[in-house]
């Protein structure tokens, strides 16, 4: 990715980060500006945000509900059974860099993001001089700092003056043993400014806060430099290498921070002080082959961009112009998938908090939404391509937020619904908040949150397949939120179990009044979800033979669960009743849950409901539906299950066209990265797909990739995949098998399949065969007698 000209906005900055430390650099030339967060950077602290009034007006809500009350049920539940607000995600700092002697004309820029390296750069020359001037910033993982490079072709004439400044009230900065410090402590709440575009309240209160500190070190080979309250001074140096730590005290979501003596300012300095043993150049080695190692594990090549290298000659602001008038480039889709991997990289690592709805990056002191969890779609989605891009490592911090909710929703689970198991609602914060959010009840009451994020415990097991993490981590949560639904259905008077108070995210129906109202009883997503973890943790409980009278209990209630129906119109209903919608062009389309993330509506086994949820997609896009960055994306991955190439294609196109900022950043709007990461996937999902027993290779690929190949993504059952292919038809595919398990091929054409060794390999009639751990195999269309046709 690389520009011409510095950012002018934070969304035209290109981003860098470790998972832990996140940076958007602008590029500025005689002023650079480089804003920052901290992971564990939040408003607030441990808290208690249950509403223990809720359950006493639990049964009064069915009630009305049951009665078709349904104003009257929103209103009690309005008033009386939601919570409070999620705490925010805070902007740590800006670094500002004023460098003199570079006149106030240049030449020759260049700003650039290499996603291979995991590396910024600005490059220029000064308009009346020899000298190039260059810097390179990046985030390392392995030794946990930020590393700045200044370097120019004309010795001692780097002359910079630098400055961290806090946005926040209590922000200090000052120079402590040759280090500029900037130091202070986080807000205990934040009023929510759900667009980021108004003020509200910001309440500090001593001692509460999480503290933080953000520590910078300035080196060069020659020159001089000043170190004071003010700021770091440089003068005639020939290179600098700016070293930057940054740590809070943040313990834990059930512990109030620092309570076990965490001491951001020693984190920092003993990371600095390691950083300086290294140098720059094994800091930056280290830090590429810490970023290979997961980035290089995927390659994709979507044939020639139209007019080729003249395209490909463009910045890439200008490319998006050239693709928004119609140009066709290949290349420029290739750069999104390859973009949303990097920032999956970038934002989640093992031991880092999970990407929320900005991943890592926020400037904002209040937030769109908070830069919280929103778990109603936004937060599943960002983990989407973790395993099929060959990313599993980057899914982790997600696990692990689960394993904490899990404990902050069993209170939950408890207060709120005298239920067992645990729940959570659909905003979650670095605290671990389970319960309700406040306001309406069309996004503050859905208990259903956690139900989804159980299926990304299943998927990580069902792509690496490993009995001990199913049996430790996996199935005890799923098997504890199965239990919490369980409890939550109730019988609807028809023989069929549902939930109620029910909602379908965000959405409201019009009731017999005319009213819009989003209560009911029984939505389809509630249904789906709970089909899901219920199918999902019985195939779970029979691989560990555990739970067999709990696995009865499941089989049963799934048996009895309302199921999907079709309404006059041929469409998949979204609520158990046929209600007029009161937006048809909605954004959220969670009935299709089935369908994708989902699996128990498809084109072999449930045509007709295949069949609805076509029409239901092409009605909501009729009404103006796809209209947000995030929801754009899901349409990609919904019709590439259904197997609708060119449609799924359209919604790509329409995605860089329209819903994504000049770095490629996905906007709602604003900025949201979702659909950087849904788009990611949904493109593997029209590439390969493996949800229904079999390795589909190319099942979804539009005639604008009729020529490509694609190296390193991931299918269940424990493989990897290689493929390429001409004129829209496959000509190879490599499959390496990491679990030795039986592998089954579906394909468009006939196929055959040996060993790469050379030895025969026996397939079935089905396109299974049996494989060996660590083996590969050679995929490629069938010419000898017998082959088979497996589509």
């Amino acid at each position: 990715m690389w520009y011409r000209k510095p950012a002018a906005k934070w969304e035209e900055a290109l981003p860098l980060g470790n998972g832990r430390l996140g940076a958007m650099v602008f590029g500025g030339v005689q002023e650079e500006r480089i804003q920052w967060n901290e992971d564990t950077l939040w408003s607030g602290f441990p808290r208690d945000t249950n509403n223990y009034e809720a359950l006493r007006h639990l049964a009064s809500a069915r009630e009305l509900i049951a009665s078709g009350k349904y104003t009257e049920a929103e209103q009690l539940i309005e008033g009386k059974m939601v919570g409070r607000s999620t705490e925010s995600f805070l902007p740590l700092g800006d670094l500002v860099i004023r460098q003199s002697g570079v006149g106030d004309d240049w030449t020759d820029y260049r700003r650039e993001l290499d996603l291979d390296t995991g590396i910024a750069s600005t490059h220029f020359r000064a308009v009346g001089s020899d000298g190039r001037f260059s810097r390179e910033v990046f985030i390392s993982a392995p030794d946990q700092v930020a590393v700045i490079r200044y370097t120019t072709t004309n010795a001692g004439t780097i002359q910079l003056e630098i400055g961290l400044r806090s946005p926040l009230q209590h922000g200090t900065c000052s120079a402590e043993d040759g280090s500029l410090v900037l130091y202070g402590h986080a807000p205990t709440h934040i009023a929510e400014n759900y667009r980021g575009d108004h003020p509200g309240a910001v309440l500090y209160e001593d001692g509460l806060g999480i503290r933080y500190e953000m520590r910078l070190l300035a080196l060069t080979d020659s020159g001089q430099v000043t170190v004071d309250d003010s700021g770091i001074r440089i003068n005639s140096a020939g290179s600098v290498t700016l070293l930057i730590a940054a740590a809070t005290n943040f313990e834990g979501f059930d512990r109030s921070p620092g309570s076990g003596g965490t001491d951001p300012s020693g984190i920092c300095r003993r990371r600095l002080q390691d950083a300086m043993g290294r140098g720059f150049e094994e800091l930056r080695s280290r830090h590429v082959q810490d970023h290979q190692a997961l980035f290089r594990r995927v390659d994709l090549q979507l044939g020639r961009s139209e007019n080729g290298r003249s395209i490909e000659a463009l910045a890439t602001d200008e490319r998006m112009e050239a693709y928004r008038e119609g140009r066709e480039d290949a290349a420029l889709e290739a750069l999104m998938f390859q973009f949303g991997r990097y920032l999956l990289i970038a934002s989640s690592r093992p031991g880092t908090q999970p990407a929320h709805l900005q991943g890592i990056w926020n400037p904002h002191v209040q937030p769109p939404w908070n830069s919280d969890y929103t778990t109603n779609i936004n937060t599943e989605m960002n983990y989407w391509p973790a395993e099929t891009t060959h990313l599993s490592e980057c899914h982790e911090p997600l696990i692990q937020m689960i394993r904490e909710l899990s404990v902050s929703g069993a209170r939950t689970a408890k207060i709120h619904y005298g239920a067992r198991g645990w729940a959570a609602h659909h905003n979650v914060d670095l605290w671990r908040m389970a319960s309700p959010s406040d306001g309406r009840a069309m996004w503050a009451f859905w208990p259903m949150g956690g139900a989804w994020l159980c299926r990304h415990l299943w998927e990580h097991y069902q792509f690496q397949p490993n009995l001990e993490y199913l049996r430790e981590t996996a199935y005890p949560l799923m098997r504890d939120a199965a239990l919490f639904c369980l409890d939550w259905l109730i019988e609807d008077g028809k023989g069929h179990l549902v939930t109620s108070p029910s909602t379908s995210p965000e959405n409201q129906f019009l009731t017999a009044e005319g009213l819009p109202c989003s209560v009911s009883a029984g939505s389809t997503m509630d249904m789906a979800i709970i089909r899901d973890i219920f199918q999902n943790c019985i195939e779970a409980s029979q691989l560990l033979d555990q739970d067999a009278e709990l696995r009865k209990e499941w089989r049963a209630a799934a048996a009895r669960l309302l199921p999907y129906a079709i309404d006059a119109e041929g469409k998949l209903m979204e609520w158990s009743e046929p209600y007029p919608e009161a937006e048809p062009g909605h954004r959220h389309v969670s009935h299709l849950y089935g369908l994708y993330p989902g699996s128990d509506i498809t084109l072999q086994d449930t045509p007709q409901l295949a069949e609805a949820a076509y029409r239901t997609l092409m009605s909501r896009i009729d009404h103006g539906g796809g209209h947000t960055g995030w929801s754009c994306v899901w349409l990609i991955n919904l019709f590439a299950r259904l197997q609708q190439p060119d449609k799924a294609y359209d919604y790509v196109r329409t995605l860089i066209s329209r819903s994504m900022h000049p770095n490629l950043f996905g906007d709602h709007p604003p900025f949201q990265i979702d659909a950087n990461f849904g788009g990611t996937a949904g493109l593997v999902e029209m590439l390969l797909q493996s949800h229904l027993g079999a390795i589909q290779l190319l099942p979804a690929l539009p005639k604008a990739w009729a020529a490509g190949s694609v190296r390193g993504l991931k299918a269940r059952g424990g493989f990897i995949v290689d493929m390429e292919w001409r004129e829209g038809i496959l000509t190879s595919a490599r499959v390496i098998s990491t679990h030795g398990r039986v592998c089954r091929i579906s394909c468009s054409v006939p196929l055959a399949v040996k060993r790469e060794d050379g030895s025969a390999v026996t397939m079935d009639e089905q396109g299974s065969f049996e494989t060996v751990s660590g083996a590969i195999y050679l995929i490629t269309p069938a010419t000898s007698e017998g082959s088979r046709e497996h589509d």
